[in-house]
Order: structure tokens, then sequence, then C-alpha cells
């Protein structure tokens, strides 16, 4: 009679281990993530060779921090000047890249070309687990990839790509995606929690052991977050998202981790018939094309990383035919409209609760810092007095509850950012007033909420 398999249930996002099911995980306290997952006969989850568990760097002596060589670790573009700037400068030889988006947004054309341009000067493995040779190899022909230094290997099964990087030893491989990829060690479905947690840790693994650079594409849940379990994001070395609307033909990739650069950089690439190009000037792609100025129309200067962007803000104000009016709020957060919209009335005497607030960040971007607070109200005021901004203004900074103005960081670059593209007016926080004046722009440097628009009057 056969025995049947011992299972136990696994979080998604913690991985933490239960050996019931139970409806809200204990450890991270979410709900509906336990999943059931097969126990290995004997308790062996991993394969003999290698041991159950290695460390992914060999044994060395406890040292004095002051006494370990502090030097800059070596990178190589990719030939993409915008996938180079996300991820801090380029590759780094033994990184770890996880990079995850929407289904047919351009991962996987963005790494072909990527590789493509990194075949010229290094050995480079491409492992497709979701398309075949074919379909790859004529993707890289409708884009007009020369790709004749690329190997590829359509496999899914850990064991024989780990043989292939040792036989091989390329020193960039992508996996595409570690979703599909399974190991014999587990009797569990490919994509499952134990599953892609293996597979992750063995490809790390090898990465820090042989230096080969590996980027891993992973999937995305119906919520944007990277599927699988949450320690997925914390063995790798980067993570980036790739983001997008499906109607623009437009991608955003963003990092979200990077132990080898800064966090919250911004690439901006442009989908066309030859692939992704990098766009150089991305702030004219969120900025809208007037044939003069129109009421509810705010442009600000947000902060990307380490690259200023110039934004429109718009604003729409309508009065409410329902018991409660309406907040919506495009590529900002609603949450913090209704907190800007008290602070309107509180200190600046401006209500607004019988009126529909509509408020859109143009061109899809994602503004998440407090110093579009002012740009925000300013677009507001606008949209109800019916009364357009002066020609050539770009604000910023944050509003505080108390009807302050609050400085933004790196306010001078943004100030020569805005100079740069042809704006002559600027309403800042007075503590990102400049020294030196900037030539052919005129700032004005605002304390209070009120303050900013009793000056702004003096413009119009």
């Amino acid at each position: 009679m056969a025995t049947k398999a011992k299972t136990n249930y696994t979080c998604s996002d913690c991985g933490a281990v239960s050996n019931k099911w139970t409806g809200q995980c204990a450890a991270c306290q979410q709900w509906n993530t336990m999943l059931e997952t097969v126990l290995e006969s004997g308790g062996q989850n991993r394969y003999s060779n290698p041991p159950q568990h290695m460390a992914l760097a060999q044994t060395a002596p406890v040292l004095s921090l002051a006494d370990i060589d502090a030097v800059d670790v070596p990178r190589f573009g990719t030939g993409i000047e915008e996938f180079d700037r996300v991820l801090g400068g380029g590759l780094v030889a033994g990184g770890v890249v996880l990079i995850g988006g929407d289904p047919g947004i351009g991962k996987s054309t963005l790494l072909l070309q990527a590789l493509a341009n990194i075949s010229h000067d290094k050995s480079v493995l491409y492992v497709s687990g979701e398309e075949s040779g074919a379909q790859i190899a004529l993707r890289a022909k409708r884009l007009l990839i020369d790709a004749k230094d690329l190997k590829l290997q359509a496999e899914i099964q850990l064991e024989k790509i780990l043989g292939t990087l040792a036989e091989l030893k390329p020193q960039v491989a992508v996996i595409d995606s570690i979703q599909t990829v399974y190991s014999d060690a587990l009797s569990s479905a490919p994509g499952s929690v134990a599953q892609v947690r293996e597979c992750a840790a063995q490809l790390t693994r090898v990465a820090k052991q042989t230096g080969i650079t590996i980027i891993l594409v992973g999937h995305v849940t119906k919520e944007g977050a990277l599927a699988g379990p949450r320690v997925l994001e914390h063995i790798v070395d980067t993570v980036l998202y790739f983001e997008g609307d499906s109607h623009s033909s437009f991608r955003l990739v963003r990092a979200i981790k990077n132990r080898f650069g800064a966090v919250n950089e911004l690439g901006v690439f442009a989908m066309t018939e030859k692939g992704l190009k990098g766009v150089s000037n991305p702030s004219a792609l969120f900025l809208s094309q007037h044939d003069s100025q129109v009421p509810g129309s705010c442009v600000m200067v947000t902060q990307e990383g380490t690259r200023p962007l110039l934004v429109e803000i718009q604003a729409l104000v309508d009065t409410s035919h329902l018991p409660n009016a309406r907040r919506l709020s495009v590529g900002l957060e609603q949450n913090r409209l209704a907190m800007l919209l008290a602070v309107l009335h509180r200190h600046a005497g401006i209500a607004a609760f019988d009126q529909d607030v509509f408020i859109n960040a143009v061109g899809g971007v994602k503004i998440t810092e407090p110093a579009a607070d002012l740009a925000v109200l300013l677009a507001i005021n606008s949209s109800m007095r019916s009364k357009a901004l002066p020609s050539g203004f770009v604000v910023f900074g944050e509003v505080g509850l108390a009807g302050e103005i609050r400085p933004a960081p790196r306010g001078q670059e943004r100030l020569r950012e805005a100079a740069k593209l042809g704006f002559k007016l600027a309403m800042i926080p007075k503590a990102n007033a400049p020294k030196q004046p900037i030539e052919g722009m005129t700032i004005i440097a605002v304390e209070r909420i009120d303050d900013a628009f009793n000056k702004l009057r003096e413009y119009q």
C-alpha cells in the first residue's frame, strides 16, 4: 500500500513553515499566504552534493574593520546607458540581479539586447524556460540584434543549468524566468515556494563562488509584487521593477534594492519596433504641450535617485453632485491628497468640501516623495479659480500640517534642471533658496502656504 507523502505549509510572503494550514500566517500576520508543500523523504530537501547548508563565501578569519581594504567594485557596462544607470553604473562580477514586471512589458527584450551588447567582449548565456530557441531567434531577427556570439539554452531543470554554467563558464547568464526552474531534489511543482527559494539560493551560491553575473527574471502577482517568497528579494544583490502602462510606449525601470549602488534610480525607455531605446531627456515625456497656459496645470521638479525630472501635475476641481465629494489621485498618494485639502482649508482659507478633486501626474509616472505637495495645492487653486499659472513656472516643496513649506533634498540640482529646460520662474521653500542667483531664473522663496498664494498673485 502506497504511503501518503508528508506535507507542510509554507508562507509565500515570509517563508514561515507550519505543520497545519491556517488562514493567517503567525509570523508575518498576512492572510491566505499558507501554501501546501511536499516534504522530501528522509527530511532531505537538497541533494547530497553540495551539502544541505553551504555558505556563500569561504570561512575567513575575524579581522578589524579598519584593516580591511575598501575598494570600489569593478563594473562593466551593458551597452544600454539607461540600464547601466539603474544598475548603479553597470553589472558586477558575481552579482545577482532580479528584474520583475508585468507580462509583455519588455523584460526579455531588454535583457536580450543587453546580452547581445555584452557578447562582443564577454561570454554570455541566455537560459530560457518560457520560450523555445526558435522564438528567441525570431525576436532577435525582428530587433536586428547581432547575436552570433550569444549562447542560448532552453532548459528548466536546475541541475542541467548548473552543469552548463560549470562547463561554459560564462561571465554573464540570464535565467528567464526563475519561476519556471525546478530542482529534482524537490518534488513540488515549478513556481512553488520551495522550488523558487531553492533554485534562487543555488544560483546565487554559484554566482558568488564562480564570479558569474546572474540576472534572474521574476514574475509578479496581480498586486504588482514579485511572486514567490520574500526571501527571493533578500538573497539577491539588486532588485529592479519594470513599470509602464500597456497603452503607452514608455517604460520605466526602477531600482528598489542595490547593494552596489544607489536605490530609487530610474531608467526611462521607449518601446520601438527595434526594441527598447533609452530616453536621454525624460522630462519631455512628462510635460504636456499646450499652446498656452491652462488652469489646473503646474510643473514640479521631482528627484528620482540622482536624476531630477520635470513632471506636470494636473488638477480638476468640479462641483460635486454626490453627498460625499470624490477624491481621486493618479500617480500620487490618495491619502496625502485628503491631508493637503485640509491644510488648504485651514491655513489658506480655501474650502473644497463640496468639490470633486481629481489629481493626475502626466505620463504615467508615480511620485512618492512629499516634494510634490506645493505643486498639488497650486494646481488645485488654479483649477478652482479657473486662472492659469504663469508661463515658465516651476515649483517644489513639502507642505506640513501647520501650513509651513519644508525644504526638499537636492534643491540646487532641481533648479538647474528646470533652468536648463527654459523655465524662468520658480517657487521653492525658503530653506532651498540658492546663495548665488541662477542666470535667467527668478526665485520666489516662501515659508508658508498662505505666503505662497499671496506672492503668486503678483505674477498672475
